[in-house]
């Protein structure tokens, strides 16, 4: 047995150490041990055994429990009255203890004594409890015993620490100390806890962490701090026992300090720790945060913490593999599955902190937020802002603001995203009901890139979680697409399309959600139908998935339930969903895999050839229907590759139908069978009488029109069908994309077609408009449209031919499209009812006809009332805006409605100029390829005689009608493309307008793709603005800008003036779209920038982005001299500010003003017949971005109400300020209107004083005020010269939000600014106090003369003027003058200071029937008499009046 020595503080360490040293010298084995008989009591005379026998305890010998005779707590009362009453008592205790330790020293007795007692069978029902202690613990529970026997306790344990554990399961040193857990009393808790800090610190690692757990069980909370502070030090001495040392520490009542260097500590040491270990250390940290400290250490933490490196990239590896490869057991599969509990368990505890603990989830959201935009995020802060969003519904709306942000940024990007959900999947897709829902708000905002991010969770949701939440992220999506939200609807379709592609058998699954889309199809646009079709088609007709035939036969049956249809507007959805169908039916899918082409089986190919036969017989009786099925046709063969067979069957079947319905030789032209000369017109090539084709345009549209009235139907051949030439354009689309896909774009086979003639007769109309009847009109103006739409799809065809002759043909073609365009325009001036036939086909166009004529019918009558013919409607006096708003009830005829009365009533008048911008939709739609023709300079096209040798070389160039016809066009298109409106909620039940008609085909490509092509036409584009430029400054030196002068044409300048402003148009339009701020369109924005940089110098490649910046804003602003009209100046400021915004440096925000300036202070050339050129809303814009880019505001606003509106008064009528020639008697409410806003935008951006700031800083901002209400001043007054209604209806608006402002931040710094600068407040008070009358004034004149929309401003202007009153007497009170305030009565006047003498001035009656003015002074005797100190008593020289208007409605 080892020594038994006392353990002391000073040797506690070196006899631990020479007692286990010792148990390993002598094992258990070889020490003499007394042999006990099994099951026996145990005799012995020691006054041990007989002390425990007379309180209770039977001993056993061997393994068998020791007896417990009575309950547990009589035992431990009779032995405690024993020990204390027994005559040797003190000296009985060291006895007992002796003849413990000797009973004790066999191990199997000792074992037995920590093991619990048995109770005899016997014992009495009335025992407390079933357990039973073991008799040391009995022991323990005794004071005089406790010391005595923890010493014992611990000299026995060394014995047994680097023994193994026994046979039978039983380790010791975790049973000895065992017995020290949850003593009711510890007689020296201080002893004990250095003995088990000390056996710790020797103790084997296995058994420390056992020690170090069990220490809370053990000490008391008097030792909680000692024991902390020992266990911190053991915890940077050993970080093998982190875990149980800080699971302790959590449990503990430590102090704070102590606490927060443990977690310093532990946090430097984050990134070195085991994933196993990790789940602790967190708890840890997490639960001794403070509300104080939290925002700090949640940084600290994220910053440390990297998931994304503490998963091992094999257990990545092994968890995709397994995401693919279901149901194959990966080769770590243990290793992986610890990995994962860690992971579960490690958010587990992130969960519980954040959700019970609302400090740690707003400071881990905070953290979040107040990241750099330019520092890196991980995916943990994306999994933390998902599971804080899915388990603290309060802070929902604030992560929702902080993932706006953070997006727009560009700080949370798909790739960041892709990550998470990559390495997180697991814990994810617990919050996955969350996630949906954030996705679901995210699509409901009006930014692309929010609503991208959306799509984006949805995607991932889909392709990471497992069958039940791929079922819930279709059924969002579905309803998404069922919302009415224009923008939700296609970002829900594109994703689908997406997850088509990304998991087509789990699609398949899911494929009932999607075709119950089906039942909503007539809610649709084309291009969503386009799209839904797809994703239908492609899930039932994809030949790498089998037993998809129910999908097929669905699709069947709905396709040809809409072409049977009756109904127009669902015939051609049956259309676009038969095509669609077809394409994917008819695809090839042929690959570099296969080394061949997979061409269509002919079961394949018969099933694809009788649906588009189908088709084809199910829209040929109508013209419109045959219009969208060759349109559709066309679209699918442009974007999709047919399997070779399909192509060869197609392109055959529509040439022989092209050339046997529309072209005929030109030696078969009729000549007297209709009632207008055929002649073959606009032909190229000269050609003999004999040889040469023509389009047979006139004919079929005279068989068409006239064929009734002359009886013609019956003669007319069984076989021989007439097509309507509304097919002409289509049909030879569909024609050229068939030859260029066979072809490899080669369109030698069809090139004929460009310059051959068409039959028509003489276009002018010149003098025969009168003598023609209606219907002639009619006819040829639908000839001329049919003729400009066929050169519009010509151009379309051959625009990209390379050959000089060729392109010379185009030109020559875009020379006839503007000329036609200028002949239809005076038929349809002549006729304002006539509205042509549609070209284009599609369910935005069913209602357009009625639309377009009402539109254009306004145009007229609004043009017929400004030129002074104004009569009286009678009972017609229906609005253009309630005539636009009214809804067309014919869904299948898109006839024009007849209006032939509108004929009648403008007949004889004047010629009213109609333009074709208003009859867009009825063009076929140019190609955005078509505008590679800007690239042309001269181009010598060559006409070769009969034996193919060069008769005459012809210079042929684009010139400027048809340079704006171009220009017009792309306008159009980029305004629709890159800078869309913000989309409008529409209800899904109600019907939606029609918007971007006409730009069916550009619709199909993105808005990537547009902005591509554009910047590749910057280089032309910027050639022509150039020239454009060269020809105004020529002209400004010549004739000094006068329109009219010396050699200026007036219609050259303004057809180049419109170019100028298209142009500038297109850059603003381009440099304003928003896809420049990803980062997957940064190098096209250094492209665009990089083409007008080496515009000014040579190019240097690899340029910083703000040099660029620099570069094209410069090159842009050397244009402001040379700017034709004030249109094209706004936009060049409008170009330059979005050129600023995508820049870091201010230095040029102040160019923008002085340019802006320069534009007000200019002449402007106006049209004769006009009062200005500038339109008012133009006029607003630039004014008001000149006021919000200048250095000084209320410098600039007085210069031009101090000094632009005085030279304004005294000049003549219709005269302008010689300072801002801009500002006329006309625009003068426009300039009223954007001082007044600007004036309450600015003073209310300025903070409102208080009285810790400084000095100066009182004195700069009452000097700011003084200026404010001075301008304030110079505006209000005036209204006595301005007095029109709008001008009165603004001073109205805008004078008591300034009213609002001047109460809530200048008040405040009157208060404490009024003793030390008395005279400044004074002088400023007194001079608000007459804008303040005169304000009470105006209010008087709007209801003496009834104007409702004055009077409705009233109420809340008196208001605010009451509320001034009442400050006004509350500051003189803060300020010790409150006997210098007054109140007097003030008269009701009009604008010029009359009294007004309608009301009575009784002051008895004023309070209750009139709006009396109360005026408040200060005055300077009172406030003497008041014996205030100087500083109050000088102030009482204000006389403040001001209006508390009581009134009595």
């Amino acid at each position: 047995m080892v020594s038994k020595r006392r353990l002391s503080k000073s040797e506690g360490n070196e006899s631990l150490t020479e007692d286990a040293s010792n148990a390993r010298k002598q094992p258990l084995s070889k020490r003499t041990r007394k042999s006990h008989v099994y099951n026996e009591v145990e005799e012995n005379d020691s006054a041990f055994v007989k002390l425990l026998k007379a309180s209770g305890i039977i001993l056993k010998t061997g393994e068998s429990q020791n007896q417990l005779a009575v309950d547990q707590i009589v035992f431990q009362k009779k032995l405690f009255q024993t020990l204390r009453k027994h005559p040797s008592y003190p000296k009985i205790i060291e006895e007992f203890i002796h003849g413990l330790e000797s009973y004790i020293e066999d191990q199997d007795i000792f074992r037995n004594c920590l093991l619990s007692c048995e109770r005899l069978q016997d014992e009495e029902a009335s025992m407390s409890t079933s357990y039973s202690k073991s008799l040391i613990k009995l022991l323990l529970g005794i004071d005089i015993l406790q010391p005595a026997i923890i010493k014992t306790l611990f000299e026995k344990l060394p014995e047994f620490l680097f023994e193994s554990t026994n046979s039978d399961g039983i380790n010791m040193p975790r049973l000895i100390i065992s017995q020290l857990k949850w003593l009711d009393r510890v007689v020296d808790s201080k002893d004990l806890t250095t003995k088990i800090m000390q056996l710790i610190s020797i103790a084997p690692v296995y058994l420390q962490h056992d020690f170090i757990t069990s220490l809370p069980e053990i000490i008391g909370d008097s030792q909680h701090a000692d024991v902390g502070k020992e266990l911190s030090d053991l915890l940077t001495e050993n970080t093998s026992l982190t875990v149980p040392i800080l699971d302790v520490l959590s449990s503990l009542q430590l102090d704070p300090q102590l606490l927060s260097k443990v977690r310093q500590l532990v946090i430097s040491k984050l990134s070195s720790v085991k994933l196993d270990d990790l789940p602790v250390i967190i708890k840890f940290i997490l639960h001794s945060i403070t509300a104080t400290d939290a925002l700090e250490v949640i940084s600290e933490l994220r910053e440390k913490l990297d998931l994304q490196h503490c998963i091992l990239p094999s257990q990545l590896q092994a968890s995709q593999s397994k995401l693919k490869n279901k149901g194959r057991t990966s080769s770590s599969g243990n290793q992986e599955n610890s990995s994962k509990d860690c992971v579960f368990l490690l958010f587990d505890v992130i969960k519980s902190a954040v959700r019970y603990e609302k400090t740690i989830s707003e400071a881990w959201i905070k953290a979040i937020e107040c990241i750099a935009p330019e520092s890196e995020h991980k995916t943990f802060d994306l999994v933390m802002l998902l599971i804080i969003y899915s388990t603290n519904t309060q802070t929902k709306k604030y992560i929702e603001r902080v993932l706006r942000n953070k997006i727009r940024s560009d700080c949370f990007q798909e790739q960041l995203l892709h990550s998470t959900f990559y390495i997180h999947y697991l814990v994810l897709k617990d919050v996955c009901p969350s996630i949906l829902s954030l996705a679901q708000n995210l699509l409901h905002s009006l930014d692309q890139s929010i609503i991208l991010f959306g799509s984006f969770l949805y995607k991932y949701a889909f392709k990471f979680f497992d069958t039940y939440c791929q079922q819930e992220v279709i059924a969002a999506l579905v309803t998404h697409i069922c919302s009415g939200n224009e923008a939700e609807v296609d970002i829900a379709l594109d994703v689908l399309l997406e997850l088509v592609v990304l998991n087509l058998s789990a699609m398949r699954l899911n494929a009932v959600f999607v075709k119950g889309i089906l039942d909503y199809l007539d809610k649709l646009s084309p291009r969503q139908i386009r799209k839904l079709f797809y994703i239908l088609s492609t899930m039932a007709f994809s030949k790498q998935h089998e037993g998809s035939s129910h999908i097929q036969d669905d699709m069947h049956l709905v396709v040809r339930k809409q072409l049977s249809s009756t109904i127009f507007k669902y015939k051609l959805i049956g259309i676009i969903g038969a095509v669609t169908m077809a394409g994917i039916m008819a695809a090839d899918r042929s690959s570099s895999l296969t080394q061949g082409k997979a061409d269509l089986t002919n079961e394949q190919y018969t099933q694809v050839t009788s649906l588009l036969q189908l088709v084809h017989s199910c829209s040929k009786q109508s013209p419109q229907a045959s219009v969208l099925y060759y349109d559709e046709f066309a679209n699918m063969i442009q974007g999709a590759k047919l399997a070779p067979k399909a192509l060869e069957w197609v392109g055959q079947t529509i040439f022989n139908d092209f050339q046997d319905a529309f072209v005929v030789d030109l030696c078969a032209i009729p000549k007297d069978d209709y009632q207008f000369p055929v002649k073959a017109l606009y032909g190229l090539e000269e050609y003999n009488s004999q040889d040469g084709i023509a389009i047979n345009l006139l004919p079929l549209l005279f068989s068409q029109d006239f064929a009734e009235d002359e009886g013609r139907m019956a003669s007319q051949e069984p076989d021989n069908k007439l097509v309507s030439p509304l097919c002409l354009a289509p049909c030879f689309r569909l024609l050229r994309h068939c030859v260029e896909r066979q072809h490899n774009g080669n369109l030698e086979e069809i090139d004929g077609l460009l310059d051959c003639p068409i039959l028509l007769t003489d276009l002018e109309p010149g003098g025969r408009q009168e003598s023609m009847s209606v219907k002639e009109r009619s006819f040829m103006c639908s000839l001329v449209y049919l003729t400009l739409n066929w050169f519009r799809e010509v151009v379309n065809a051959f625009c990209q031919q390379t050959l000089p002759e060729m392109k010379g043909k185009v030109l020559t073609r875009l020379k006839h499209i503007v000329e036609l365009q200028r002949i239809l325009e005076k038929y349809l001036s002549g006729m304002p009812d006539c509205i042509p036939l549609l070209a284009i086909f599609h369910l935005e166009t069913l209602d357009i006809t009625s639309r377009t004529s009402t539109a254009v019918s306004a145009k007229i009558k609004k043009q017929e009332m400004t030129g002074g013919r104004k009569r009286k409607a009678g009972g017609n006096k229906t609005s253009s805006h309630d005539t636009l708003s009214k809804e067309d009830g014919s869904e299948c005829d898109p006839t024009p409605s007849n209006q032939g009365q509108l004929e009648k009533e403008f007949k004889g008048k004047e010629e009213k100029t109609v333009s074709l911008q208003d009859y867009r939709c009825l063009f076929r739609e140019l190609d955005m390829e078509v505008f590679s023709i800007l690239h042309c300079g001269l181009v010598t096209k060559f006409i070769l005689d009969t034996e193919m040798h060069t008769k005459v070389a012809e210079v042929v160039q684009l010139q400027p009608p048809e340079l704006l016809f171009l220009l017009e066009d792309l306008s159009y298109k980029v305004e629709n493309m890159l800078t869309p409106s913000v989309a409008r909620r529409v209800l899904f039940l109600k019907s939606k307008g029609s918007q971007n008609i006409g730009l069916s085909n550009l619709q199909q490509r993105s808005s990537q793709e547009v902005a591509h092509c554009i910047v590749q036409l910057l280089t032309p584009m910027c050639n022509h603005l150039e020239n454009i430029n060269n020809y105004f400054q020529c002209l400004a030196a010549e004739n000094h800008g006068i329109i009219g002068g010396p050699g200026m044409q007036v219609q050259e300048y303004h057809l180049m003036s419109s170019c100028y402003q298209r142009l500038l148009q297109i850059f603003h339009g381009l440099f304003a779209w928003s896809g420049f701020f990803q980062p997957a369109n940064q190098n096209l924005l250094y492209s665009a920038l990089e083409v007008l940089t080496n515009r000014l110098k040579p190019r240097e490649p690899d340029q910083p982005l703000e040099e660029l910046l620099s570069q094209s804003f410069h090159y842009l602003q050397n244009f402001h001299q040379s700017i034709p009209s004030f249109q094209s100046a706004l936009y060049l400021i409008r170009l330059l500010m979005v050129i600023l915004e995508k820049s870091t440096a201010s230095q040029n925000k102040g160019k923008i003003a002085s340019l802006a300036r320069h534009f007000l202070c200019r002449v402007w050339p106006s049209e004769e017949k006009e009062r200005s050129s500038i339109p008012n809303d133009q006029l607003h814009a630039l004014l008001s971005i000149y006021l919000e880019h200048t250095d000084s505001v209320l410098k600039a606003i007085e210069e031009i109400a101090g000094v632009g509106v005085p030279e304004l008064v005294n000049s003549s009528k219709d005269a302008f300020s010689s300072t801002f020639p801009t500002l006329t008697r006309h625009t003068f409410v426009i300039f009223f209107r954007v001082m007044m806003a600007e004036l309450g935008k600015t003073v209310k951006g300025l903070q409102a004083g208080t009285a810790s700031d400084s000095q100066q800083v009182h004195e700069e901002k009452l000097l700011y005020w003084n200026m404010a209400v001075r301008d304030f001043s110079i505006l209000i007054n005036l209204i006595k010269v301005f007095d029109s209604r709008p001008v009165l209806h603004a001073c109205l608006k805008y004078g008591r939000l300034f009213v609002e402002v001047f109460l809530k931040q200048c008040m405040p710094l009157l208060d404490f600014s009024f003793r030390k600068h008395r005279e400044d407040v004074l002088s400023l008070l007194e001079t608000f106090q007459l804008n303040t009358r005169l304000l009470h004034h105006l209010c008087g004149h709007s209801k003496i003369h009834q104007d409702m929309k004055l009077t409705q401003h009233v109420p809340l202007l008196k208001k605010t003027l009451e509320l001034l009153v009442c400050r006004v007497k509350a500051m003189l009170v803060l300020n010790n003058c409150r006997e210098a305030f007054w109140l007097g009565n003030l008269k009701n006047r009009d604008l010029q200071g009359e009294e007004i003498i309608s009301q009575n001035s009784q002051e008895s009656t004023a309070e209750d029937e009139s709006a009396d003015d109360t005026s408040s002074q200060v005055s300077k005797s009172k406030a003497s008499e008041h014996g205030e100190e100087d500083e109050a008593s000088d102030g009482d020289k204000e006389q403040k009046s001001d209006e508390n208007d009581d009134d009595s409605n």
